[in-house]
């Protein structure tokens, strides 16, 4: 039984390393090798052990002085070979170990060289049945089994056969355990360690046959799906593969016919050479973006082929990831749709555009005018509808045909797309009637008729040039009839139908001509464009003025003055500024009125500030919002300052709330620099605006202005005075001076004496007068 059991572990110990030298897919490479050294020399060492078996049998009687004692060693390197490879194993995997498989074997025959030599060294005693050297060794076998089996409890989940190991170990721990209290061959302790080896090694290889049995069905259903996905990737679909970078792996047959690039032309690039310019960089970090959360795309896109010719497609992006999650190659599919989409472009064209011309028709029209209303409410930016009829059309294409007219009809189609911007649209109605439609115009309702004026007698100018119709040249011109519209604008037809009307004043005008709907905005218009061309002129020739109103306190002390421009116009007389001022705003003539305001202000603060009289007057100016958001502003202001020699602290500017809405924060710095040379601020109209109390802590102002709004009913408004008692107990918790303008009345006066306000400016005291008055009136208040 001794001997049979010996030769049954030896086999074991042979088909184990036979098995694992064959295991490829499942364990790493390396530690592979190392258990197939480490289960060979077991195997070794186990013949060797046999071989003692029949030594203990009286096989070898008398042959060999020394083979008991030889071959009774060899049971040690049988029992420390295998757990010794084991942990080496453990610490490669651990990437602990850096001792090459040769090496290691190397190192395993050397050490059952050197423990038989130890045994010829000692004297063959056997003590209770085991030699002497055995029993030495036999303690530190326990705990190096005992090591193995702790490590690779450790790692029973990764791999089925880590299990095995720490079973076949605990077996084995327990025949070398039973071998210490052996005291014959054939003893139980000595059967017991035997069996428990034999048991050991038939677990582990019973466990390895069922780990290959699943590779293997494992394997055939691997090439099975490599088999389909072979016949998948020649489908009549361009496909690519990449890396985990994006560099093309691989690409198929159908992906070179769609493409015209070769598998060796692609392969090692990046997709980029298929990018082409019709999506945005948006779209590619939208569709990124995508793939990273989801694991796939799916979508329309447009690519360029080898000879630049672009093409839309089906796209499908999936990425495929490994066993540790982390992605490992994308697959791309790309389904040509060139003739899909011709067919639909054929289908729209037909549906939406004109024939002739290929402009939208009136149903597409109708469409984007619809969209067109909605986007004007919600930006609050306006329209217009130009309806065009050619004049004399009708006795063209009598007299020089169809061919003629039709041919006249492409043209007149070119030259309006060509006089208007790429989101405006250009649309046939039918016959010889046109309709422009015009987007994105001025909040303001003059300035939008005024570009829409502009855009108009463009149209005017190139649909009145000759027409060159079979070798002669004709003319027909325009007749526009124009409906500006905003987002309150709902009826489309009747928009249409008020630029028709007004396409037949402009032809009963005597044609060539652009009427708008109103006939009032008409005289509007003119009004505006003079009134633009003698503000420009009176820039030049000096015909502005500052009017200077004082400003006192409550026993009308002179405290200060504001200088207000006028327009002394030549024809119409003094022009306020809500004549002038708003053109000036719309046009960006504002920025040299501005610039002259603070010039003429500064050189009157000198004149004043060499009179002992008026050396601390404070002399406050205006700015306006598009004055004040130059870059420069803070530069100018200084500038005068300077050039006038004047104390900046007797410089006030007046700003207006709607200067809070935007950019506030280079409001902040403007004011900052400002304000630390001295010169003061005073928020203006204050009231009439949205400001913030959280802006106004921030600003670095002196004084507020309450509006006049609220001045002019407060003694019969009791909404008013409630704001005005909230204005200045706001400004007196922001220790800020208040002034109340447009005072006309004592009753007025005295309501905001009552509500904490001591500063007043207003026709009670003086209407703004010019230098030559306000220097006589200066002499009762000095």
């Amino acid at each position: 039984m001794h001997l049979a059991l010996d030769i049954g572990n030896g086999i074991l110990s042979l088909l184990l390393a036979v098995f694992l030298l064959g295991e490829r897919h499942s364990i790493e490479p390396r530690a592979r090798n190392y258990l197939v050294i480490g289960f060979g020399f077991s195997a070794a060492a186990g013949w060797l052990h046999i071989l003692n078996s029949f030594e203990w049998s009286g096989w070898f009687s008398g042959v060999n002085p020394y083979s008991a004692t030889l071959l009774a060693a060899s049971w040690i390197p049988a029992s420390y070979v295998l757990p010794l490879a084991l942990a080496w194993v453990y610490w490669l995997m651990r990437g602990k170990c850096r001792l090459s498989p040769a090496r290691f074997a190397a190192g395993m025959t050397a050490l059952t060289l050197g423990l038989m030599l130890l045994s010829l060294a000692l004297p063959h005693v056997v003590e209770g049945g085991l030699p002497a050297v055995a029993r030495v060794v036999q303690a530190p076998l326990l705990l190096l089994w005992a090591g193995v089996i702790a490590v690779y409890w450790r790692k029973r989940h990764q791999h089925p056969i880590f299990e095995g190991v720490v079973l076949m170990g605990v077996l084995l721990l327990v025949s070398d355990l039973s071998l210490l209290y052996s005291i014959a061959p054939d003893d139980k302790f000595a059967m017991m360690a035997h069996f428990g080896k034999f048991f050991g090694y038939a677990m582990l290889h019973l466990i390895q046959m069922r780990i290959a049995e699943e590779d293997s069905e494992a394997r055939s259903e691997a090439e099975a799906e490599l088999r389909i996905a072979a016949v998948a990737f020649n489908l009549q679909v361009s496909m690519l593969i990449t890396d985990a970078q994006g560099v093309i792996l691989r690409v198929n047959q159908m992906f070179t016919q769609t493409t015209g690039y070769t598998a060796d032309e692609v392969v090692g690039q990046l997709p980029h050479l298929l990018k082409s310019a019709r999506h945005p960089a948006g779209f590619y970090r939208t569709m990124w973006a995508a793939i990273r959360r989801t694991g796939t795309w799916q979508g329309e896109n447009w690519c360029r082929r080898k000879n630049g010719e672009m093409f839309p497609n089906l796209l499908n992006i999936s990425a495929v990831r490994g066993d540790d999650g982390q992605v490992s190659h994308y697959i791309g599919a790309y389904l040509d749709i060139t003739e899909r989409k011709a067919a639909e472009e054929e289908i729209k064209q037909l549906a939406f555009y004109d024939t002739l011309t290929g402009l939208p028709n009136r149903r597409l029209l109708l469409d984007r005018l619809q969209k067109a209303l909605i986007s004007s409410a919600r930006s609050g930016r306006r329209g217009a509808l130009m309806f065009i009829d050619l004049d004399n059309f009708k006795t063209i294409n009598d007299t020089l045909g169809h061919d003629a007219g039709d041919s006249l009809l492409k043209q007149a189609a070119s030259r309006l797309l060509a006089c208007v911007r790429e989101d405006d649209t250009v649309a046939r109605l039918g016959g010889d009637e046109f309709v422009v439609m015009l987007v994105e115009l001025s909040k303001l309702e003059l300035e939008a008729a005024a570009q829409t004026e502009v855009i108009g007698e463009k149209i005017l100018g190139s649909l009145g040039q000759p027409y060159p119709l079979h070798n002669k040249e004709c003319i027909s011109t325009p007749s526009i009839g124009v409906a500006m519209c905003s987002g309150r604008h709902r009826e489309m037809e009747e928009l249409l139908k008020r630029a028709d009307i007004a396409m037949y004043q402009a032809k009963d005008s005597g044609r060539n001509a652009l009427r708008f709907f109103e006939p009032e905005m008409q005289d509007a218009i003119d009004e505006r464009a003079t009134l633009e061309a003698e503000l420009r002129r009176a820039l030049d020739k000096r015909h502005f003025q500052l009017f200077y109103q004082i400003q006192v306190d409550s026993a009308h002390r002179l405290l200060g003055v504001e200088g207000l421009i006028r327009w002394m116009h030549p024809e119409r007389g003094l022009l306020l500024p809500d004549q002038f001022i708003p053109l000036a705003e719309e046009t960006g003539l504002i920025l040299p009125i501005g610039q002259w305001i603070l010039e003429t202000a500064s050189a009157q603060l000198r004149a004043w500030q060499d009179n002992v009289l008026t050396k601390d007057l404070v002399l406050a100016v205006n700015v306006s919002a598009k004055q004040f958001r130059q870059v420069d502003f803070a530069a100018q202001v200084l500038a005068c300052v300077a050039q006038y020699d004047i104390n900046p602290a007797r410089l006030k500017l007046e700003l207006t709330e709607s200067l809070l809405f935007e950019n506030t924060e280079a409001l902040i710095a403007t004011m900052n620099t400002l304000h630390a040379s001295g010169v003061q601020f005073s928020l203006d109209d204050f009231g009439t605006g949205y400001s913030s109390l959280q802006y106004l802590k921030s600003l670095p102002l002196n004084q507020i202005k309450i509006d006049h709004s609220f001045v002019r009913d407060i003694a019969v408004n009791l909404s008013d005075r409630a704001i005005v008692r909230t204005i200045i107990a706001m400004a007196q918790s922001l220790s800020l001076d208040v002034i109340a303008e447009g005072v006309e009345t004592e009753q007025q006066r005295q309501l905001l004496w009552d509500k904490g306000c001591t500063h007043f400016q207003g026709y009670l005291f003086s209407p703004p007068v010019p230098l030559e008055q306000f220097e006589v009136l200066l002499e009762e208040y000095i």
